[in-house]
């Protein structure tokens, strides 16, 4: 793949941004860790490189620091706060500690035009942007000029033109830059001179052949679970390789309603993919009974489900390699930064983590991809966007929605309360505007009436918030008429709960999930 940019990371929490805003401009962008060693970087031939932010200061001898190598590499450079600092200090400049630091909402005025600026900002004007800096700028290195200053900041924006090394201390890649991502955008098309036609048609074309020679005429074995990553891993290797992809599908029994039947449905008459369906709830529910710990409750999910997807691996015949749907945050989450010279990678594994003995080698087709891209993938091999645009759901399932001990008659109430309050939001037109939706089946009894009897039964709560990435969340805003609607069909409907609550926790201090 030709004309592609690295971002080499230092630690910053909006690192990710950087490379989806590039990628959302069309341009193939990955994460390296700042000490990746020069020769992978030439390696991996890119077009043009940014420097991300960080913690650190480069006034500390021990501070983080890219390799020279590559500012002779002849490419275009963006540094980004950490990282204007840090061109700067490897080219001559000097960095010191402010006396005034800047957290928040800051005003640039523009005092060049620049290629950087082009069609966006102009000279004279104030632009509003979002800096995060204790240190800064006092020198330049030579060739650079000043294109944009703040009061605190007088280095706001450098450029040495000639060289097309440019340098940011404001944040482009976050939202509160109202233009931050045009920037980043003329950065790769107009200084870089990348055309930007990178995207999920690209993507799945050189993904399949990629596929084909990894996998030859051997077999691959995945398992899904009616989520989105898997589902649409299994719908790409699927066109990649044919028949020689077998699905498996267990039931773990703690499904949302009706899940298992609409996902050999959709497999089976939709996608035309061979899937071995395995209803494993009987196996499930008695393994976690007495359970109440949250942490037991996963592990013991984990071990079943690697028993039962063995098991039925094995009925089939021998596997070569298995599929699962890794994610690009997956893996650069898991790179230390500590300043170590190799990088630790966690391993990831939809199934939990297979056991050595059943010696397969991974196919991970979308470990390159953000959640979104994922997304795009489906919709461009024409998958249904009921399924793309579907909620978040944690692999362990309704078993971390049931605080305490899970019995079958709380998993069934649980399923009707769920299904019954999805609904009311989906007939409301609010389902695309949540993050993630779901009810919690409370371990607490209230008394109540119904009619002229008294009853004791479950209090259910429901829970509902906002998020761009599901790091933080806000809870959703809902009308009293529409919590009344959901309330009253809940506990009208569904024998065992008379109380329902709204969760109205942000996180953090909360956690989406209340396990």
């Amino acid at each position: 793949m030709k004309d592609k940019v690295l971002v080499l990371d230092f630690g910053s929490q909006v690192t990710q941004l950087i490379a989806r805003r590039v990628r959302e401009s069309g341009v193939y962008t990955e994460i390296f860790p700042y000490y990746e060693p020069i020769d992978k970087i030439k390696e991996f031939e890119p077009s043009a490189i940014i420097l991300s932010g960080g913690p650190a200061s480069t006034t500390v001898a021990e501070s983080p620091r890219a390799h020279d190598g590559i500012f002779s590499m002849g490419i275009p450079i963006l540094g980004i706060c950490y990282g204007e600092q840090l061109l700067c200090s490897m080219l001559g400049g000097k960095v010191e500690s402010s006396p005034k630091r800047e957290f928040g909402r800051a005003y640039v005025d523009i005092a060049e035009n620049s290629p950087l600026f082009e069609g966006v900002w102009e000279k004279g004007e104030r632009k509003e942007v979002w800096m995060s800096h204790g240190d800064h700028v006092t020198a330049l290195p030579e060739g650079f000029k000043v294109i944009a200053a703040t009061d605190s900041a007088p280095f706001a924006a450098i450029a040495d033109e000639e060289r097309r090394f440019y340098g940011l201390q404001f944040h482009p890649e976050v939202t509160h830059t109202p233009e931050g991502a045009k920037l980043l955008t003329n950065f790769v098309h107009n200084i870089a001179g990348i055309s930007g036609d990178w995207g999920m048609a690209t993507f799945r074309k050189e993904e399949i052949n990629k596929i084909r020679q990894q996998v030859g005429d051997k077999k691959v074995i995945c398992g899904v679970s009616g989520g989105v990553d898997s589902s649409v891993v299994a719908k790409l290797l699927h066109e990649a390789i044919g028949d020689q992809l077998l699905c498996v599908f267990v039931d773990t029994g703690l499904l949302r309603m009706d899940e298992g039947k609409q996902v050999r449905e959709a497999f089976e008459r939709n996608y035309h993919i061979p899937l071995v369906y395995s209803d494993a709830s009987e196996i499930f529910l008695s393994a976690l009974s007495g359970i109440s710990d949250p942490e037991q409750k996963r592990k013991i999910i984990g071990k079943t489900f690697i028993d039962v997807f063995e098991s039925e691996a094995n009925k089939v015949g021998k596997f070569d390699f298995l599929a699962q749907g890794t994610l690009y945050p997956d893996v650069i989450e898991s790179v230390s930064f500590s300043g170590a010279e190799t990088s630790t990678i966690k391993s990831h594994h939809n199934v939990g983590g297979l056991p050595e003995r059943m010696d397969m080698k991974l196919v991970e087709p979308v470990r390159e991809l953000f959640k979104d891209e994922v997304r795009a993938l489906g919709r461009e091999m024409g998958m249904s966007s009921e399924l793309l645009d579907r909620h978040p759901f944690p692999g362990p399932g309704l078993a971390i929605r049931i605080p305490g001990e899970i019995t079958p008659e709380r998993v069934k109430i649980l399923q009707e309360a769920d299904y019954i309050y999805l609904d009311e939001i989906k007939k409301a037109g609010l389902y695309d505007e949540i993050w993630q939706a779901f009810a919690v089946l409370l371990p607490v009894k209230t008394v109540g009436v119904m009619g002229d009897s008294r009853t004791y039964e479950y209090v259910c709560a429901l829970r509902a918030v906002t998020s761009l990435d599901g790091m933080t969340a806000d809870f959703y805003q809902f009308s009293h008429e529409f919590l009344g609607r959901a309330s009253n069909r809940i506990i009208n409907e569904v024998r065992g709960i008379n109380r329902v609550v709204y969760d109205i926790t942000s996180k953090p201090p909360g956690t989406i999930e209340w396990e």
